[in-house]
This record gives C-alpha cells, structure tokens and sequence, in this order.
C-alpha cells in the first residue's frame, strides 16, 4: 500500500535584476550590500555584493527573505535609507528593521542603486 509523504513547500525563486547589470537568483534569506556580513549566529541563504563606487551602499544595507511565497525587504539601519517603488501604486521609505513585502515588478531603491523584483 502506498505511504503519503508530505511534500515541502519549497521557497519561491526570485530575480533581482541590480542596477549595475548583475543579476542574483535569490530563494530564502540574505543580505544586500558593498560588503555584507552576518551579526554572529545570523544565518542567511545568500550575500550579494553590490559594487558601489559612490559608496552610497552600506556594508550590510538590507536584509530580504520569503514568507509564505512572498518576497520582502528590511533596511539594515542604512545611511542612505531604503525605497520601495511597487507597480501602481505610492512609493515607501522603509522604517529600518521593519520587513516590507515587495511584489514582483517593484524597483527597490538602495541609496543610489536599485533592482527590480522578478
């Protein structure tokens, strides 16, 4: 007799498709930023490193990760903030260190860089 096995849910892909021409698959947690780091027993998924000439990025600007499919973002306590420009509708200067959920095809504005949300 068959056995049902639960399935996972398994986490979302999305693309973040960066300002500078990178573009980074992301699925669970990480951190954006000119150097990201972990605080100590921090675990994330994956650092993307953004190259920042201006360094109007901080070392660990923003944080993001998935909740049931969807995506979201925190600011990490940024100098130069964070914003998030969602398809048709207000723009929002987030609050560091509260999370914000971005839908697909928002522009998240880090400083002076930005990716879009697929």
């Amino acid at each position: 007799m068959p056995v049902a096995v639960p399935v996972q849910p398994t986490a979302s892909l999305f693309v973040l498709q960066f300002s500078t021409g990178e573009t980074v698959s992301a699925h669970g947690t990480g951190l954006i930023g000119r150097r990201p780091l972990p605080q100590p027993a921090e675990h994330v998924d994956i650092l993307v490193q953004i190259n920042d000439l201006g360094r109007s990025v901080s070392k660990s600007h923003l944080e993001f990760g998935q909740h049931d499919g969807e995506f979201w973002v925190s600011d990490r306590f940024s100098g130069n903030g964070t914003i998030i420009r969602r398809p048709d509708a207000a723009s929002v200067r987030c609050e560091p260190g509260r999370r914000y959920r971005v839908p697909r095809g928002s522009r998240v504005e880090i400083a002076d860089q930005f990716f879009i949300l697929n």
